[in-house]
């Protein structure tokens, strides 16, 4: 099944009910949605010369014509590759290359960071109003099989090389389906507010929507920004977020939280949850309104879940809940064997929500997915009543503000200081982020450079969310008798010290 008859289908049903919104105001009808998407894909098809399969690049940030080049994708039978609209320009580069995308389309602020590319299209301008109004265009939906890719979505791997997990109708699908089951049943008109990237999990939230004729709602600022949120609420009682836990805990926060609120349901995950923070969420916006789940990249906000009725009695709130419908949870130890219950091993999973395998990387493919079950890398436990509870994440990932940051990805670009020898970059325990970035950089001999030499480097290459909060100058490393550095150690120098805030 394509994915977009779960836009084409309600727009038959209702075609007059509002599909987008932007702040208070509806601004897209599900029928008006439905044909601009219709138009646009075989209109972009025909114009860029691209067969079913080919690659779309996506750098926007949250607006509603994302949803529109979104479906027109999957009407013409093309992979979408929506990236974080915060990547560096080197990083855009890099997906882009790998994926082969022959067209992106972006929003004007990321115009330029994707000037490599022959065929860049802004949503702003005249070419985007052309190809979307189209006369002519339309036509059936591509038939789009169940293991065709629907969404190239890149996920930084341990290397620090991104690896496009193809997540194909049939994931997207599965994910949409769990979402009635496990989560919240939805109606024609319940909203959800996209306060999180939609190229990311919130997105992923509003193909439910979608399907059960709901509104998708961009807030004016584009972004989270707590106020602006709570009075959102007002204007779409009961509408539904996807939220990080650092956004969790900045909405409670805000002094716009001291009231009532209207939420439907407040999703959240990405990151493990502090149970104080849990406890004053359920105090605030009661239990009832509350789901935490745990997920990755390569089965998209689909592994376990702790449900609202957990939430109300207050039950296992360290952990992340159970298996949710469809989808098997293991641990595993290093020889890929299943664990008894409360033994500490790999997280390991199977659905038919799990990805087909890493785009054009059969060895990364291969060993994420040996014997039939995706190798989350996230180390956990299971007890006897089937609750999952993560101890830590991979060995060296850090997760700050809800986003997965790799080590290696920042080391690599400090050892291209000719003054640096060594570095080693860990995480830092962070009240708020959860977790922020620290790097270990040892000098060359007789070689100097500043912090804020460091940090330009940083600035010039990777992503400004990645960059190290301190960099600490020291004279070696610990490392062990074969000269691999004990980023436990590291860790363990940082763990005494107090969580900080902002």
């Amino acid at each position: 099944m394509n994915l977009v008859h779960l836009l084409l289908g309600p727009a038959r049903r209702h075609p007059g009910l509002p599909a987008l919104a932007v702040g208070g105001r509806a601004v897209q009808t599900y029928r008006e949605l439905a044909s601009r998407a219709q138009a646009l894909g075989s209109a972009m098809a025909a114009r860029f010369g691209l067969a079913p399969g080919d690659r779309v690049a996506i750098a926007m940030k949250n607006c509603p014509e994302y949803w529109e080049v979104l479906f027109a994708c999957w009407h013409a039978g093309l992979a979408a590759v929506p990236m974080n609209a915060k990547l560096h320009a080197r990083e855009f580069e890099y997906i882009v290359g790998n994926a082969g995308a022959k067209l992106c389309f972006v929003t004007r602020d990321l115009e330029a960071a994707l000037g490599f590319h022959s065929s860049v299209v802004p949503v702003s301008s005249p070419e985007y109003e052309k190809l979307k109004n189209a006369k002519g265009s339309g036509g059936e939906p591509y038939p789009a099989r169940p293991e065709d890719v629907a969404w190239l979505f890149y996920t930084s791997g341990t290397t620090g090389v991104p690896k496009g997990a193809m997540l194909t109708h049939r994931n997207l699908l599965f994910a949409t389906q769990d979402y009635f089951c496990d989560i919240d049943k939805l109606g024609p008109g319940d909203a959800i507010v996209h306060a999180a990237p939609q190229t990311h999990g919130s997105g992923l939230y509003g193909l439910p929507h979608f399907a059960a004729a709901g509104v998708n709602v961009v807030p004016e600022s584009g972004g989270f920004d707590p106020e602006e949120l709570f009075g959102l609420l007002d204007r779409w009682p009961h509408a539904s977020l996807f939220a990080a836990p650092t956004m969790v805990v900045r909405l409670l926060a805000s002094p716009a939280a001291r009231r009532p609120q209207r939420f439907g349901t407040l999703s959240y995950g990405g990151a493990p949850m502090y149970v104080a923070d849990s406890r004053r969420a359920i105090e605030l916006f009661g239990g009832e309104h509350l789901y935490q789940l745990f997920g990755q990249g390569e089965s998209p906000m689909t592994i376990t879940g702790l449900s609202q009725d957990c939430h109300v009695r207050g039950e296992s709130l360290e952990s992340c809940g159970v298996a949710r419908t469809g989808v098997e949870v293991r641990v595993f130890d290093a020889g890929d064997r299943e664990l008894p219950p409360g033994e500490v091993g790999e997280v390991v999973t199977r659905s038919d929500c799990v990805m087909a395998g890493y785009w054009e990387n059969p060895e990364a493919s291969a060993k994420a997915l040996r014997g039939g079950w995706l190798h989350t890398g996230d180390v956990g436990s299971i007890d006897a009543r089937g609750f999952l509870t993560l101890r830590d994440r991979s060995k060296d990932m850090i997760i700050s503000g809800g986003s997965n940051i790799y080590p290696r990805e920042i080391e690599e670009v400090l050892l291209r200081h000719p003054a640096v020898a060594e570095c080693s970059v860990v995480g830092r325990p962070h009240a708020e982020w959860g977790e922020e970035v620290v790097a270990f950089v040892v000098l060359e001999l007789n070689q100097k450079a500043s912090a804020l030499e460091l940090d330009a480097l940083c600035l010039d290459n990777i992503a400004r969310f990645k960059r190290p909060r301190e960099y600490r100058f020291v004279e070696s490393l610990p490392k062990n008798n074969y000269g691999k550095v004990l980023k436990t150690a590291l860790r363990a120098a940082l763990s005494g010290e107090l969580p900080r805030r902002l």
